[in-house]
């Protein structure tokens, strides 16, 4: 959306405002049949479904589609150029604990939770190449 704001004859602002939200992440993996297990299970849990082969539809009707790597694809390193990990918000630390003890039904290895700055519970998933994926129930520390 764009509007235009007079001030003057002289000067005139354009203020634009756009509102741009998550569709789709395309994740490249090393094992397309591991990584496609632990993603079935994790992203299960959190409500996703799947649409086709390798590709999961969330709750919000984003996208994480799962391709296979090329052979000379590095591995994931937690502090390598590139994505870090993604956090994904859920509405308290009783669900964030929920998540965990789910995927752990699945038969996944599961992290301790962390606490943040006394009152932000979080739990690091990392799937079968090392991403991971942090489920925390504050708003982002970033803002």
């Amino acid at each position: 959306m764009m509007r235009l704001v007079e001030k003057s004859q002289a000067e005139r602002i354009v203020i634009v405002t756009i509102r741009a939200v998550i569709d789709h992440m395309v994740l490249l993996v090393g094992d397309i049949a591991a990584s496609a297990a632990w993603y079935d299970a994790f992203l299960g849990v959190l409500g996703f479904r799947k649409t086709r082969a390798h590709v999961y539809l969330g709750p919000d009707d984003w996208v994480v589609d799962l391709r296979e790597a090329s052979d000379s694809a590095a591995a994931y390193g937690r502090y390598n150029a590139g994505l870090n990990h993604i956090g994904l918000r859920v509405e308290d630390a009783d669900t964030v604990l929920a998540v965990r003890d789910a995927f752990a039904a699945k038969g996944f290895e599961v992290p301790e939770p962390q606490i943040f700055n006394g009152k932000t519970t979080a739990v690091f998933f990392a799937d079968p190449d090392g991403m991971r994926w942090e489920i925390s129930h504050e708003i982002s520390a970033l803002l």
